[in-house]
C-alpha cells in the first residue's frame, strides 16, 4: 500500500514535467524588474517547452497554468503588502486574493500552452501556434475583468532600446511574439542537436532570423533619426516622498503643501515651463477656494510657471455628486486653465465594483470615497503644447496614451503614488511597462511619482533621469515634445487582434478536427 502524502493535482505540480513548468515561471519572473535578468525571457520557456513534449491537451494546459502561477506569484508578490499594510486586512484574507489574481493571470499561459499541443495535433507547428496564442492571451487579458497589462513578456526588455523601437509599430506585442518565437525555435534546435531524431527547424529559425535583423535594423534606424524640431520645455518633477499612512490626514496637510512649496522653488531657481506634482499631492479638493488652493495658485504666480497637480476632485452628475481622481493646470497667472480626469480606476483601490450589492466590503486604500471615471481624454495646455496625463496605473493601459495623444497631446505626464507598492519592485516594474508608452506614441513621458520612482523618458523610451524609492526630491530637464505620428497611433492593437482570430481559428479547426475522428473511430 502507498501512503500518499500529498493530493494527486498536487503531486502532479511536483513530478519531472511540473518542476520543468515551476523552473520556466521562476525565470520568467527573474527577468522583471527589479532583477536585471532580462535576459532569462529568451530562454525562459525551455523547460517548460521540454515538458510539454508529446502531452495530451489537459496536461499541457496544467503545465501552462503552473509556469504562468509561478511567474506570478513572483512577479506580484508586493500585493500582499497593499493588502495587510495598507488595506489593513490579515494574512489570512490576503493570500486567497493574491493567489486568485496570479491564477488568473496564470490561466492565459494554461490557454496559450493547450492552444499550442493542440494546434501540433493537426499539423500546426509550435513555432506558430505558441507565440500567436500568447500574444492573444495578452491582449484579452489587457481588458478582461476591468484589465491587467501587467508584467508582459516583451516589457522585461524596456532597457533594451534597439529591439523595443518595434512597439511603435505592434506595440509590447510584437516583441512578445518575438520572445516566444526565439524560445520556441532555440529548443527545437536543442532538440535536434542532441540527435533525439527532431528536424531542425530550418524554416522558423529563418523566419526568426528574419524578424530579429529586421527589429534591430529597424530599432538602429530610429533611434539614429533626428529629434523632433520643436522648441524644449524645461520640466520639474516634484517628489515629496509624503507618507501613505498620514496622506490624507487632515493635520498633516500644511505640513503636506509646505513640502511641495520648498522643492518647487528649489527646483524653479533656473526658471522651468513646467512642475508637475503627483498623483494626489494636494489632498484636498484644489477646486474649492481654500486659502491652501490660493498658495498652491499664489505659488505658480511666483515662479511664473505652468504647473501640473493631482488632486481629488467632484462635480454633479444626474444630480448626484461624485468624485473623480484628477489632474490640474495651473498658469503663470495663477489660474486653472484645465482639469483631466482619471479614466481607468483600480478596483478595490479607487472604487470597490459591485458595492451596492456588498456594502461591507472597503476600498484597500484611504481616501475620500469610491471614485468615478472621467468621460473623455482631456489633454491639458502647457503654453503652446498639449500634455497628456496617465493618473497612476493609467500608464500600463496603451490604449490611453493613444487617446492623449491623438487629440493633441505631445508630452506625457504620469503623475502616480507608488507609495503603496512599499519598497519593492512594484514602482520598477510601474515605471518599465510605462517607458512603453513613450516609444508606442513617440511622444516623450515625464513621471511625477510621490515615492518614486520620479523619471523622464524620451520617445525612444531611454530614461535620462530617475530618482531612488522613498527620497525626497526632484528630476529637472529639457523635453522636446514628441512628433505624436506613429503606426501605433493609427492602428493600435490590430496586430495583436490578428493573433486573437488566428487562435480562434487554430481552436476551430482542432474541434472540427477532433470531431471528425471520432466520427471516423
Amino acid at each position: 500500500m502507498t501512503l500518499r502524502l500529498l493530493p494527486a493535482s498536487l503531486e502532479r505540480c511536483f513530478d519531472r514535467p511540473g518542476l520543468l513548468a515551476i523552473s520556466s515561471g521562476t525565470m520568467v519572473a527573474l527577468s522583471f524588474p527589479n532583477s536585471g535578468l532580462s535576459f532569462l525571457a529568451w530562454i525562459a520557456l525551455l523547460p517548460l517547452l521540454t515538458a510539454l513534449e508529446g502531452t495530451d491537451l489537459r496536461t499541457a494546459f496544467r503545465l501552462g497554468f503552473t509556469c504562468g502561477l509561478v511567474a506570478y506569484a513572483g512577479i506580484l508578490y508586493w500585493i500582499n503588502v497593499v493588502i495587510t499594510y495598507y488595506g489593513n486586512l490579515p494574512w489570512a484574507a490576503s493570500i486567497p486574493l493574491y493567489l486568485t489574481l496570479v491564477a488568473w493571470l496564470g490561466l492565459f499561459y494554461g490557454l496559450a500552452t493547450l492552444v499550442s499541443r493542440a494546434g501540433e495535433q493537426i499539423g500546426i507547428k509550435s513555432a506558430f501556434s505558441l507565440p500567436v496564442a500568447w500574444v492573444a492571451g495578452d491582449l484579452l487579458r489587457s481588458f478582461l475583468m476591468t484589465g491587467s497589462p501587467w508584467a508582459m513578456l516583451g516589457h522585461s526588455q524596456y532597457r533594451t532600446l534597439p529591439l523595443i523601437q518595434i512597439a511603435d509599430i505592434c506595440g509590447v506585442f510584437g516583441l512578445t511574439l518575438l520572445i516566444v518565437l526565439a524560445n520556441v525555435v532555440l529548443y527545437r534546435a536543442l532538440r535536434a542537436v542532441s540527435g533525439a531524431g527532431v528536424p531542425y527547424p530550418v524554416k522558423s529559425a529563418l523566419v526568426l532570423l528574419v524578424l530579429f535583423i529586421a527589429t534591430l535594423f529597424y530599432g538602429f534606424n530610429r533611434l539614429n533619426s533626428p529629434e523632433t524640431a520643436t522648441t524644449p520645455l524645461r520640466i520639474a518633477l516634484i517628489q515629496g516622498n509624503i507618507p501613505q499612512d498620514v496622506k490624507w490626514s487632515p493635520s498633516f496637510q500644511e505640513k503636506t503643501i509646505a513640502v511641495y512649496e520648498r522643492l518647487t522653488r528649489e527646483a524653479a531657481k533656473g526658471g522651468v515651463d513646467l512642475v508637475v506634482w503627483p498623483e494626489s499631492a494636494v489632498p484636498f479638493f484644489f477646486q474649492d477656494k481654500t486659502p491652501q488652493a490660493e498658495r498652491i495658485r499664489n505659488l505658480a504666480r511666483e515662479l511664473s510657471t505652468s504647473m501640473i497637480i493631482g488632486s481629488p476632485a467632484s462635480e454633479l452628475r444626474s444630480g448626484k455628486q461624485v468624485y473623480l481622481n484628477s489632474a490640474f493646470m495651473i498658469s503663470p497667472s495663477g489660474e486653472v486653465t484645465g482639469r483631466s480626469d482619471k479614466l481607468h480606476l483600480v478596483p478595490f483601490g479607487e472604487y470597490v465594483p459591485l458595492g451596492r450589492y456588498f456594502p461591507f466590503v472597503g476600498k484597500l486604500v484611504v481616501g475620500i470615497g469610491d471614485f468615478v471615471p472621467g468621460l473623455r481624454a482631456v489633454p491639458l495646455q502647457a503654453g503652446s503644447t498639449k500634455i497628456g496625463t496617465l493618473i497612476c496605473a493609467e500608464a500600463v493601459f496603451p490604449e490611453l496614451a493613444r487617446a492623449y495623444v491623438n487629440n493633441g497631446a505631445r508630452i506625457l505626464a504620469n503623475i502616480t503614488n507608488d507609495a503603496w507598492f512599499g519598497r519593492s519592485s512594484a514602482p520598477y516594474q510601474h515605471l518599465s511597462i510605462a517607458a512603453f508608452r513613450a516609444v508606442e506614441t513617440r511622444t516623450p513621458l515625464v513621471r511625477a511619482a510621490n515615492t518614486g520612482v520620479t523619471a523622464i523618458v524620451d520617445q525612444n523610451g531611454h530614461i535620462n533621469t530617475m530618482t531612488g524609492l522613498f527620497t525626497e526630491g526632484f528630476r529637472i530637464g529639457e523635453v522636446r515634445p514628441g512628433s505624436g505620428n506613429s503606426i501605433y497611433l493609427k492602428i493600435g492593437d490590430a496586430g495583436a487582434w490578428l493573433c486573437v482570430f488566428l487562435t480562434a481559428g487554430i481552436v476551430g479547426l482542432t474541434v472540427v478536427r477532433l470531431k471528425r475522428l471520432k466520427a471516423e473511430g
